[in-house]
């Protein structure tokens, strides 16, 4: 390699320079170009665009992997330009290990069954968020950090250009200054000009960089709407999920209660008196015995609201406790702290009763009531 002493001669005397007009500047003792009021807001505003998308960066990447190690194992993959493995989440491993549990216990046992149906629930949470990180991260990280390593980096190098050819033309102004022969001076307004030259020029090339962080915003705009769709799908979906859930607990939790205690040795020796100060007191509806001749329509899992009728005695007040939606037309909805009448029928599931409310009528679960005397 032809090694070139005038250049790197040249290019140290231009260093020297710089480094010089830089500290006289700091110092006070030289003059300094200064850049219009529109060029600076655009340097402030570009500045803050960088500071904040860091920042919003880094917190969406803490949000989405709330684990430092995954997240630095994650870079280096990314660093490497590496696929990162996939990674079970935490709901699907917990459903791996209530099924699991549910199969030592027995899938046949209420708690094994109720595992299966809660771990079945944990599995579809985690497949929800595995598709919640992966839709966030192409739709709204990836934009972001694009910013930053590609539109950002190419502004910073600008304007490191920039105040280089500010340096440069300041020093020029000051060795005109300081210019005694017509020579001297001639040749310092010669590279004066060519100095303003590149310097306007590369003021130029800057300008049009830093206004293009409007565009930018618009673009970070419609990336953080893609990015609030996702996360509303995602609260959307562990909603209904939850909500699929409590209903099949809800419909099942009188028949977990009751194999509990028939399966139960123990339970079926207590005195009455154990069970009396260990239990809480719950109300209880009297069912109405089967008339012979009236149809057994809940029997048949098909509730007419207009063909059922209160019986005459056994009807009661009841608080619901929580806002409940109906998952047919058989049911009612509910709303929490309203005053409803319910009562039982005959065949009727013991975990639901038939709620009215004026006009309204239709079946809910008991676990949304409280019963009043």
């Amino acid at each position: 390699m032809e090694f070139n002493v005038k250049k790197l001669a040249s290019d140290a005397g231009v260093f020297f320079s710089r480094a010089m007009q830089f500290t006289e500047e700091k110092l006070g003792q030289a003059e300094k170009t200064e850049l219009d009021a529109h060029f600076e807001n655009l340097l402030a505003r570009a500045d803050c665009t960088k500071n904040w998308t860091e920042k919003i960066l880094r917190q969406t990447e803490v949000l989405l992997q709330p684990n430092p190690s995954a997240r630095v194992e994650e870079f280096l993959y990314e660093k490497l330009d590496r696929k990162v493995p996939s990674r079970v989440t935490n709901g699907e491993l917990l459903a791996q290990y209530m099924t699991e549990a549910a199969s030592d216990f027995g899938p046949g046992t209420p708690y094994g069954k109720t595992l299966i149906k809660v771990g079945e629930t944990q599995r579809r949470l985690g497949a929800a968020e595995r598709e919640f990180i992966r839709s966030a991260s192409i739709s709204f990280l990836t934009p972001l950090r694009n910013f930053l390593e590609g539109d950002w980096r190419t502004i910073s190098k600008e304007r490191r250009i920039l105040q280089n050819r500010r340096l440069d033309l300041d020093a020029c102004k000051a060795r005109l200054k300081k210019a005694k022969a017509a020579e001297a001076k001639a040749a310092a307004e010669h590279e004066l000009r060519l100095t303003q030259t590149e310097f306007d020029r590369q003021a130029e090339v800057t300008r049009l960089l830093l206004e293009g962080i409007s565009s930018t915003h618009v673009n970070h705009l419609r990336c953080l709407h893609e990015f609030v769709e996702s996360q509303t799908n995602y609260y959307a979906q562990c909603y209904q999920f939850m909500l699929d859930l409590q209903k099949q607990l809800g419909r099942f939790s009188g028949t977990f209660v009751g194999n509990a205690e028939s399966a139960s040795p123990a339970a079926a020796t207590s005195p009455p008196t154990v069970a009396a100060a260990t239990l809480p007191a719950v109300p209880t509806i009297p069912v109405v015995p089967t008339i012979v001749g009236v149809p057994n329509t809940v029997a048949e899992g098909v509730l007419n609201p207009n063909e059922v009728k209160p019986p005459a005695s056994g009807t009661r007040r009841a608080r619901v406790l929580y806002d409940y939606e109906a998952a047919d037309s058989t049911e009612l909805a509910l709303l929490a702290d309203e005053m409803i009448t319910v009562y039982s029928l005959p065949g009727m599931d013991p975990d639901w009763l038939i709620g009215e409310r004026g006009n309204q009528k239709g079946k809910v679960p008991v676990t949304y009531l409280e019963l009043l005397s």
